[in-house]
Order: C-alpha cells, then structure tokens, then sequence
C-alpha cells in the first residue's frame, strides 16, 4: 500500500446522527457514488473529534499537530469489481487551523472552513466521563456534547453504531464534476452508545436552509469512540464526471 498522505490518532469521537430527507443529500453527492441507507434512511451525522500528532507524508507539521475538527457527514458507497465500499462525504468540515483547511481544500477539495473551536474533554475507555466541542460561527456559539458510562465495546454488528462508524472510504466532488475517492484506514473502534448527547446552535447559519430542521431537534441516536490511529491516503479520480 502507498504511503499514506495524512497519519494521525482520532481520539473522542462523538457522532449525534439524524434522519434526513434523501431529497436534501442528493445534489450533494459525488459522481458515481449513491446514498448508503440506514434501513431505508438516509442518516447526516454531525462528528467532533481530536486530531493528536497529525502528520503530513510523515513529517510534522509545527503548531498543527493537535487540534479539534467538527464536521456534518453523510453516508454513500460505490460498487468496485464485486466490492462495496462505504463511505462517507462531507457537508461542512470545520478546524480552528487555516493551514489545515487550505491544504485539506487544495489536495482534496473538501468543504473545510476556519474557526475559532475549543474542547473539554474528560473520558477514560473504562469508566466513561464527558466530552464537549465548542466553536464559533458569524458571531454565533456552538456546542456538541455528550456523556458515556461504563466501558466502551465494539459495536455488535448489523446495529445502528456498526453502520455508523464502519465507514472506511471517502469521495468528493471536484470543482469539474468528477469525484476523488481516498481510503481511510483504521481498526474497529471501542464506543458507547449514548443517552445524553445534544448539538446546540442555529444550524441554518452554519450548514444552511436544508439541514436547518433536520438537526433542529434531538439526535435520533448519538455514540462516543475512543479511536485510534489512523491513516488517509492520497486521493485518485474516479472519473466519473456527470454525462461521461
């Protein structure tokens, strides 16, 4: 395999998940790629998490190594020679770190904005504890929280949480209308399934019109990982730009 373009260790990952409209996703998703369904539902999740010893083809990046990202993601997969691959792509990703964004939008077109982002995060992979993102956004505040108890476990497969972080590929559409597909990977993670988790802030603001009353209420479901190390590598077109 390649060397990968980006190592790092994702730690803390909390993922409040909604049902939504697929009518809302479809003009977002990439070329030649369709909306992976929850048992009929297409599902958005908004994620935050910690990047710790972030490094680019190996090398360390001075004052971007540790840093919080939140993103609102959506689920689609690809068909490839007999293989599946699940995937994820983005609606907004959000760092408090320009440089990030901008080699984040340059090598891989991502939808990537820079803002002021803080975190609190108290969790032990026995016991549980709490974990909260907050950022800034056009002079409005924002909070993903959630609480754990007990020991995180691997998702039994088949369930909600399994669909939901067993996602090993990303596509994204490019400014021509083809797609990038790269692969992220990662071992299963450690996670609980969560009674209390909440996404606080006007939404519309930040993701816009369409997402405005999905994520307007409670999360149909929300899971803490632990997470681990991991690995994205460098992206190739799959050209499969629209009337081709």
């Amino acid at each position: 395999m390649a060397r990968p373009f980006l190592t790092a260790r994702w730690e803390s990952l909390l993922l409040l998940n909604y049902a939504c409209p697929p009518e809302r996703l479809a003009p977002l998703v990439p070329a030649g790629t369709e909306l992976d369904l929850w048992q009929g539902e297409a599902l958005v999740s908004v994620v935050g998490f910690l990047f710790q010893d972030t490094r680019l083809l190996g090398v360390p990046v001075p004052f971007h190594r540790h840093f919080e990202e939140v993103n609102l993601r959506f689920y689609v997969r690809r068909e490839v020679g007999g293989e599946t691959r699940r995937a994820v792509a983005f609606v907004r990703e959000l760092v408090p770190r320009r440089a990030i964004a901008t080699v984040a939008r340059v090598v891989y077109n991502e939808p990537y904005r820079t803002v002021p982002m803080s975190h609190d995060v108290r969790l032990d992979a026995e016991a549980g504890g709490t974990v909260a993102y907050h950022w800034r956004h056009r002079g409005e505040r924002y909070t993903l929280r959630g609480r754990a108890e007990g020991p995180a476990a691997l998702a039994a497969p088949g369930t909600e949480a399994a669909f939901i972080t067993e996602h090993y590929w990303g596509y994204t559409a490019q400014r021509d209308g083809g797609t990038l597909e790269y692969e992220v990977v990662h071992p299963s993670w450690r996670l609980w399934t969560l009674d209390e988790a909440a996404f606080e802030g006007p939404p519309a603001s930040l993701y816009g019109d369409a997402f405005a009353d999905v994520l307007a209420g409670p999360p149909r479901s929300a899971v803490l990982a632990v997470g681990s190390d991991v690995a994205v590598h460098i992206g190739r077109r799959i050209d499969e730009r629209p009337g081709r």
